[in-house]
């Protein structure tokens, strides 16, 4: 099951290693925003961690788009899965100032929440499938920037939330594409989202920065 290849988007028309090549190479843009964002990460260890996990995203991602296996779709979920769970810890204790112990509250009940959030999505829009585990991650997103809307993290968390709505937009579009644009669109769900975690990992920094020391 782990070694079972699949063809999951409209790039691949074969099981070959390069199929994919769109989809493969914009795996950069994940790289990219990490190097970007590395300097402002210094003293602050969950925005480097953050980082780190950034580039692994993009790793995990291109060898799902290479290998197409049961294996490389979790070296491709996992490490997502970490960066929301690392940040919803760092937004939960830093942006609103709440004990470590909340944060980790928040952490544990994230599944829960998504798994309930994607089937009430599914029932309104059947063939959300994933995409609406990321819709639970958008809405998360931006309830945190609701409640701090007066303020510049709260509008970056914004943001944030609308540049994934906009990626999971070409990440749903891909299969629709496919006849008139034979690469699909997948691969800007890859840019966008490049642009995106690198973005909320510039809003936590920036937020850092600005913070009073603790008492």
């Amino acid at each position: 099951m782990l070694n079972e290849q699949v063809i999951a988007y409209c790039e691949r028309t074969d099981l070959t290693y390069w199929s994919e090549p769109v989809n493969a190479l914009t795996n950069a843009s994940f790289l990219i925003a990490a190097a970007l964002v590395w300097r402002q990460t210094a003293g602050l260890p969950l925005a480097r961690a953050l980082a780190v996990v950034l580039v692994v995203i993009g790793v995990g991602s291109f060898l799902w788009h290479t290998h197409a296996t049961g294996w490389a779709g979790l070296a491709d979920v996992v490490p997502i899965l970490v960066f929301i769970l690392l940040y919803l810890f760092a937004a939960t204790r830093d942006f609103l100032n709440l004990p470590a112990i909340w944060a980790l509250g928040a952490v544990l009940l994230f599944l829960p929440y998504a798994v309930a959030f994607s089937w009430a999505a599914s029932q309104v829009m059947p063939g959300l499938g994933a995409n609406a585990a990321y819709f639970s991650v958008a809405a998360l997103i931006a309830a945190y920037g609701l409640r701090l809307r007066q303020t510049a993290t709260g509008q970056g968390l914004m943001i944030g939330a609308g540049l994934l709505c906009v990626s999971l937009g070409f990440r749903m579009a891909d299969g629709a594409v496919c006849a008139i644009f034979p690469i699909g669109s997948h691969f800007m769900w890859h840019i966008l989202n490049g642009v995106m975690l690198g973005w909320m990992i510039h809003v936590y920094c920036r937020h850092m920065r600005a913070a009073p020391p603790p008492a």
